[in-house]
């Protein structure tokens, strides 16, 4: 069975009220509270998106997170009460999508997994194509010349949201607030982020097409190639 959201977390109240509010407006949400339980769920379903506790009871919500980005790329968005900007950090860089804290608005995650859902959910998923780069939001896959490239899942989103506002000069502010949720974040963590990004999608990482940096700016994507 495919379900739009599958819940992971040991809080079994607030996982089966969140799945039934869910619910209740249109969004098809099962639940597990178990890693073990996950592994099993996924043999017989399948789910576009995952909110995923840090802590549960027979593991960590960062091992399962791992595991499961070695076979698929659908979001992943952490929920959790820890409150450390480390466990944030950690979150994205292994693949997570976003880290929301608890106790959380149930209105404000519903339209957060709505909005997630419609941007990567699309039947009409393939936001950017020509004759050497590929961008598909459904299957979260990049190809670069045929050949299939691997971002992380903070990577991915960066890409997609320069391509989402082609030909706009993005400022490194508007990126760390809209992508990373964190206005707070350093140039050198985003100058990292477009290198490696380069050198997975450009013909010539050392003379970029796609993606320019504007200096004093930011960086815009420049399509057509």
């Amino acid at each position: 069975m495919t379900y739009d959201c599958l819940i992971i977390d040991d809080e079994k109240l607030l996982a089966d009220s969140t799945a039934e509010y869910f619910n209740l407006f249109g969004v098809k949400t099962a639940v597990v509270y178990s890693a073990a339980d996950c592994r099993k769920f996924f043999k017989e379903n399948t789910a576009e998106l995952l909110l995923l506790d840090i802590n549960l009871g027979d593991g960590s919500g960062f091992e399962l997170c791992k595991e499961l980005r070695s076979t698929t790329e659908i979001p992943i968005l952490f929920i959790s009460a820890r409150t450390s900007d480390d466990d944030q950090i950690i979150a994205l860089s292994i693949g997570g999508d976003d880290y929301i804290q608890k106790p959380y608005s149930l209105s404000v995650l519903l339209a957060k997994v709505k909005a997630v859902l419609k941007r990567y959910g699309s039947k009409n998923a393939v936001i950017y194509a020509d004759k050497h780069l590929t961008v598909n939001t459904k299957s979260r896959q990049v190809l670069a010349d045929g050949n299939l490239v691997k971002l992380t899942s903070l990577e991915f989103k960066l890409l997609v949201y320069l391509i989402q506002n082609e030909g706009r000069v993005i400022s490194k502010q508007e990126l760390f607030e809209k992508v990373w949720a964190d206005k707070f974040t350093g140039d050198g963590t985003l100058n990292v982020h477009i290198r490696k990004i380069r050198e997975a999608i450009e013909p010539e990482p050392g003379k970029p097409v796609y993606i320019i940096t504007v200096w004093g700016d930011g960086y815009k994507f420049i399509g057509g190639k």
